[in-house]
């Protein structure tokens, strides 16, 4: 017993998750092989994810985590010495010690944390796609509508954007199809209504500048403890698909801006990704393979990504096979479908011949897990039936005072609590119909590309103020903050996406598509 609490205090190479006939460690040169947290509804989900953040903390790995109920906002303030949380840590040999943990709070709509912002253009239109729930022929339809803003230079960065440039190609429907495809103005309604469906459950609020910095979520603090990321998800867990996408977003963000690592000594961030079912639940095959995809290749850039469900069964295959660190809680076998999911979490784990497995799962009392972590080379450990020990941060919910006096001292406080409304595809498309009308005569001709040629002297042309907009303005105004490095690929979206995504990286974008645009129509 004293052994295992002088190697907690002792080693930085793993961390101590709980205690059975034998000690459950999870090394961290092997975290970044991701994993899967499951149990039925309090059977200790949380509190086992809470054990392994707190963990990756002390040891200089910053994590994410999204808090469904707010309770892993406790993690902020230090625990209680409590007669079960001490008795517990005696049975594991351990001298409880409160602890807490440096925390920054963010929210969807900026409510109980800072707020999370992405351009248009960052989330791309498969993303874009999926939460609107298009069909294919909409979603090939949005697909034009960034090629066009893209080819045009025009930044998509907000809502106004959007819904601009799809008005701006249902006016020219006719035109573009010969160039890109079909074009229905029918189509273009329903993926307006979609949008106006979007922006009630709040997506107005996540479109725009500042963009969020990824580079924040990865931060240590004064002591070389990593930075705990808590997304505060009870509100945007009223739009499960929403807060799905927006999840799968951050991680492909992080595939594309973080270098090649290979397998560090510890991750550099830690992801988990509570509710994961959301995540997969009538995804299209194209997402899918975009999941699979990120899943596979992120770990090569030190990020461990750890899904959080129920059942495992509501993880696919593809994806389960790549998640090597398993925590298994209590399951309940009383419908068919619960039987099934014992029998394939049981399955997954390496089999110890001292235990029967499927049975276990159904026996284990709050707090009890089967683990089975990753050792040596990359093998599983056989499973074993293990105490998770009592975390040293607070179990529960903060005081709305305890996370106003946090987030008051944030390292980020003031840098994306005001919005940025920069120049983008809205403005500019209002400067060209301003222009176009005050020298119409007639003589202009060659269709929508002539028009368009006809107006680029008019993009850094006079200003006109919002309150003085007619509405075909506003209509044009709309049409484009959507420029995306994810659907034009090769070197316009490697430019692109080099150059940022708030401000600065919006006026490099500007640069690049505007100059490669005026080439195109030569």
């Amino acid at each position: 017993m004293t052994t295992t609490a002088t190697r907690i205090g002792d080693t930085d190479q793993s961390i101590f998750i709980g205690r059975g006939d034998q000690p459950a460690w999870l090394t961290l040169g092997l975290a970044n092989r991701h994993g899967l947290v499951t149990g039925a509804t309090g059977t200790g989900k949380t509190v086992s994810l809470q054990v392994m953040a707190e963990g990756f903390a002390r040891a200089g790995v910053p994590v994410f985590a999204a808090d469904i109920k707010g309770d892993l906002s406790g993690i902020s303030e230090a625990s209680e010495a409590k007669d079960f949380i001490l008795n517990r840590a005696k049975e594991m040999g351990l001298t409880f010690q409160p602890d807490q943990f440096s925390t920054i709070f963010w929210d969807f709509f900026g409510e109980q944390g800072h707020p999370v912002r992405a351009t248009v253009s960052e989330m791309g239109p498969l993303l874009l796609s999926r939460m609107m729930d298009l069909n294919d022929v909409q979603e090939g339809v949005l697909n034009i509508a960034f090629r066009v803003a893209d080819e045009q230079g025009l930044l998509l960065l907000d809502m106004k954007d959007l819904r601009a440039i799809l008005s701006f190609i249902a006016e020219h429907a006719a035109e573009l199809t010969t160039q890109y495809g079909n074009v229905s103005k029918q189509t273009v309604g329903t993926i307006q209504r979609q949008l106006l469906v979007l922006e009630n459950q709040g997506g107005d609020k996540f479109f725009g500048e500042p963009a969020l910095a990824l580079k924040d979520f990865m931060r240590t603090d004064k002591d070389g403890r990593g930075m705990i990321n808590i997304l505060v998800a009870d509100k945007l867990m009223q739009s499960p698909q929403l807060y799905a996408t927006f999840l799968l977003w951050m991680l492909s963000e992080l595939f594309e801006e973080l270098p090649e690592v290979g397998d560090p000594p510890k991750p550099k961030l830690v992801f988990f990704f509570d509710e994961a079912h959301l995540l997969f639940n009538d995804a299209p095959k194209a997402l899918m393979d975009k999941i699979e995809q990120v899943v596979r290749l992120i770990r090569s850039k030190g990020v461990g990504v750890y899904f959080v469900t129920q059942n495992p069964i509501d993880v696919p295959d593809k994806v389960l096979s790549q998640l090597g660190n398993r925590v298994q809680h209590a399951l309940r076998a009383f419908t068919p479908r619960d039987q099934k999911a014992v029998a394939a979490a049981a399955q997954t784990f390496r089999p110890n011949p001292k235990l029967n497995t499927a049975q276990v799962i159904t026996e284990l009392g709050k707090g009890e897990a089967l683990v089975s972590f990753l050792e040596g080379n990359g093998t599983p450990a056989v499973v074993e039936r293990v105490m998770v020990r009592p975390p040293s941060a607070r179990i529960g919910p903060i005081t709305p005072e305890e996370r106003k006096a946090i987030m008051d001292n944030s390292p980020v406080k003031g840098k994306y609590d005001t919005t940025i409304d920069s120049e983008s595809a809205y403005e500019v498309l209002q400067k060209r119909v301003a222009g176009t009308a005050a020298t119409a005569d007639g003589s202009t001709g060659g269709g929508i590309l002539g028009q368009l040629g006809s107006m680029v002297g008019t993009i850094f042309g006079t200003n006109t103020s919002r309150g003085k907009m007619s509405t075909g303005q506003v209509i044009a105004r709309s049409v484009t903050r959507s420029v995306t490095n994810k659907v034009v690929g090769g070197i316009v979206a490697d430019l692109g996406k080099s150059v940022g995504g708030s401000l600065g990286g919006s006026v490099g974008r500007a640069l690049v598509r505007g100059a490669l645009g005026g080439l195109l129509r030569r």
